[in-house]
């Protein structure tokens, strides 16, 4: 024997009778005659076959890997916790990891390798967030039979990747709408890197909504591309510039609500009131945004919503079931706070 565990049709080839002979005699049921008893008996004997009389083990528990850019922001938290909701929900199994640890300057690539060793541990899938992919990362899933679901991605990705985000470009147009509703007209936008989808897109809304109000298009700043920052530093240099122009701007929407800490930042150490001589929206609305001062007004993003969808399509993915949609995206909403006024308040 090779030290695999014998089977029940092993047992019925070397008695010469049928797996459901084998299993009357295992069973102790009637209808076998004893010659044929003892041949299946023997054959148990010799195999040392040893079925299971109890009930069978459960199948194991699926297992998602979550991959974040970094695990040091508020928006990640929030993702998480809607991940980690479904997974209990749905039992399965959660493991996380960065692409930048902390401390870290840039976060790595995903790389290949790590599909590989994913496939070969039978994760049930792989949920990306926030984080660039290669073609060839992509490929390497497909390949591997590896569930794909990404959220919020940054790069434009082929359109049979599964997504998962927000409806970013109507969030654009809300924190712009709201801002020209209370009579500003010199608005700027702090802006997410130019290589970032969801970045792009909220220009893209605060483009559109000054278009259609008949405003002047507003100074546009962009955040450093390498590596992709929707920081508070990246914010406070925008702001600096921004700020400092002959004509400055009444209002800010910045493209993240760290980037809009930034903002904040910049202001008060140049002396400006927020919101008496500067309105300032941000986008996401964690946490933090109730914790700034002023609290901050800012596009509300259901991140949590977002981490649920990601988890409960990724298993559908790794049971060969088709998605729902290949793009979701959950609807926006503005959450006006203390951070925004009418300009000369």
């Amino acid at each position: 024997m090779d030290g695999a565990r014998p089977t029940l049709e092993e047992v019925a080839a070397a008695a010469g009778v049928s797996k459901a002979t084998v299993s009357k005699v295992l069973n102790g049921r009637p209808g076998v005659g004893e010659g044929t008893r003892t041949r299946v008996r023997e054959a148990v004997r010799v195999l040392d076959y040893a079925p299971s009389t109890g009930p069978r083990d459960p199948a194991p528990a699926p297992s998602v890997h979550v991959v974040f850019d970094s695990m040091v922001s508020l928006y990640a938290l929030h993702v998480l916790d809607g991940l980690l909701a479904a997974g209990r929900e749905l039992d399965a199994e959660v493991v996380t990891s960065a692409l930048a640890p902390s401390g870290a300057p840039a976060p790595a690539p995903l790389g290949t390798g790590l599909i590989e060793r994913l496939a070969a541990r039978r994760r049930s899938g792989l949920v990306v967030v926030t984080s660039r992919l290669a073609p060839e990362e992509v490929a390497a899933c497909r390949r591997r039979g590896l569930g794909l679901v990404v959220v919020d991605p940054i790069n434009p990705l082929d359109e049979d990747v599964v997504s998962v985000g927000a409806t970013n470009w109507a969030g654009g147009v809300q924190a712009t709408e709201h801002l020209l509703a209370l009579g500003h007209r010199r608005i700027a936008h702090a802006g997410g890197p130019t290589g970032s989808v969801p970045a792009r897109e909220r220009l893209h809304g605060f483009r559109e909504a000054l278009e259609s109000a008949g405003a002047a298009p507003g100074p546009v700043l962009a955040a450093p591309e390498d590596p992709p920052a929707f920081t508070v530093e990246a914010g406070r240099a925008m702001a600096a510039r921004l700020l400092g122009a002959a004509d400055p701007p009444t209002a800010v929407f910045a493209a993240s609500d760290t980037v809009a800490v930034g903002v904040l930042q910049e202001a008060r150490a140049r002396g400006l009131s927020v919101p008496g001589d500067l309105s300032v929206v941000g986008f996401d609305d964690t946490h933090g945004a109730m914790w700034t001062d002023p609290p901050l007004t800012s596009v509300r993003q259901p991140l949590h919503d977002m981490g649920r969808v990601a988890m409960r399509t990724v298993l559908q993915l790794s049971r060969g079931q088709s998605p729902d949609s290949h793009h979701v995206q959950l609807a926006t909403r503005l959450v006006v706070r203390a951070s925004t006024a009418p300009p000369g308040r």
